[in-house]
């Protein structure tokens, strides 16, 4: 017979499971997609440059443990589908640094890209377990690679057919080659997300399938091959010019919703910021086409169908503008060097009496005029690639992952 303490530590008990029970909630499932910048190319050694800023140095706090290497998430799990050609794969696992942009997709490599801090401050706004699923492959457009279905076949432009025309190209093989080649990538990325949530112990062991799982949100950060696009888009920097982009950037919105299955699913838009603030270019030659493209890439934010449930986050204030300043004044130092061989007018060398050494001594001064060793040093620590790839920094690729996590977690 039970005494009556057995049974109150009994009826305690049940209660404790049956409220746990009652209280149990889906797996938040997240799928990040996009091209070369959600990759990532920013290297963990760049991990160092977020010491001294006052804006990083908080993030920096969240992605490093007490010995000064990157954290492993327990409660954030990631599959990442990447690769290509024969090289096609995945790598999974608990989150932690090593899932951007890798060699080989089964192996940890030693970027990261936004996943990192999105996952971080993900489940920190959630407190609950999160996976992650991310698709990204470098060098991809919307206009064809990642085209939704509903968008329909690529759209030849009459200008374009003329200019392939005058290039010498057949154009039935082209037109057979860009069937081919249209939404491949959005078909992959389906196909990959069911296929992780088809069996996600496999990915996240210690998933409950009785608690089930919800989509729970989209992220989006691609651009720059749509933007140079100047065969699709051949108005591109004047007004309207991309507005085919924001239209199928809606379809996409649209049919993933659709083909996965979650109506509901949050969506947000990483709108490229590459170049940084348009009011800091040092030229206005490529104020009119980055400026219109990132109008486009935000619009469909701002559409009455998606009011509430997408947001566009500007990743442009995120740019290193230190980075930017040493880049411009490097460009300096090169165009100058052409003046000194060329013997231009304007430049020390017109009358060719410099020779190759003193050629580089005038050189070296003016570099030392225009970039310090200070600027130097912090390029050592902040930098790890081309500007197209946010200077492969963390201290961008860091902010950008959280700002995506923030956007989400502010929409209800």
């Amino acid at each position: 017979m039970n005494k009556p303490g057995n049974l109150l530590a009994f009826f305690s008990l049940f209660g404790i499971l049956g409220l746990s029970a009652v209280h149990a909630k889906p797996l938040k499932v997240y799928v990040l997609c996009g091209q070369s910048n959600m990759e990532g190319h920013a290297k963990i050694s760049t991990f160092e440059a977020m010491k001294a800023d006052p804006r990083t140095k908080p993030i920096l706090k969240e992605m490093i443990d007490g010995k000064g290497n990157p954290v492993v998430c327990d409660q954030v799990w990631v599959s990442y589908f990447t690769g290509g050609g024969d090289n096609m794969g995945e790598g999974y696992g608990k989150l932690t640094a090593g899932y951007g942009s890798r060699r080989n997709p089964a192996e940890a490599g030693d970027k990261i890209g936004p996943e990192f801090t999105f996952g971080i401050y993900m489940q920190k706004a959630l407190k609950e377990p999160v996976l992650i699923i991310k698709t990204a492959w470098g060098g991809k457009s919307i206009h064809t690679d990642f085209r939704p279905p509903s968008a329909g076949p690529y759209p030849f432009g009459e200008q374009e057919l003329e200019n392939l025309k005058k290039r010498g190209k057949n154009l039935e093989e082209v037109k057979a080659q860009k069937q081919e080649q249209t939404g491949r990538f959005y078909r992959l990325t389906i196909e990959h997300v069911r296929r992780v949530l088809k069996d996600i112990k496999r990915v996240y062991p210690s998933y409950n399938s009785k608690d089930g799982y919800e989509l729970a949100g989209f992220a989006w950060f691609q651009g720059w091959n749509d933007m140079v696009a100047g065969g699709t888009y051949p108005k591109r920097g004047q007004p309207g010019g991309y507005d085919a982009y924001s239209e199928c950037m809606a379809h996409f919105i649209r049919d993933v919703r659709t083909d996965l299955k979650a109506s509901d699913m949050k969506f947000v838009i990483g709108v490229m910021g590459v170049g940084g603030p348009l009011e800091k270019y040092a030229s206005q030659r490529y104020v009119p086409i980055h400026g219109s493209f990132r109008e486009a890439m935000a619009a469909p934010a701002s559409m009455p169908e998606f009011k509430g449930n997408v947001a566009a986050v500007r990743t442009a204030p995120f740019w290193d503008g230190r980075l930017q300043r040493m880049e411009d004044n490097q460009g300096k130092v090169k165009q100058m060097a052409g003046f000194l061989k060329s013997k231009h007018k304007d430049h020390p060398n017109k009358d060719g009496s410099m020779d190759a050494q003193a050629q580089k001594a005038y050189l070296d001064k003016y570099r030392r005029e225009l970039i310090s060793e200070e600027d130097d040093a912090y390029a050592k620590i902040a930098k790890s690639n081309g500007g197209y790839h946010y200077f492969g920094s963390a201290k961008t690729m860091a902010q950008i992952g959280k700002a995506f996590a923030e956007a989400m977690a502010e929409m209800k």
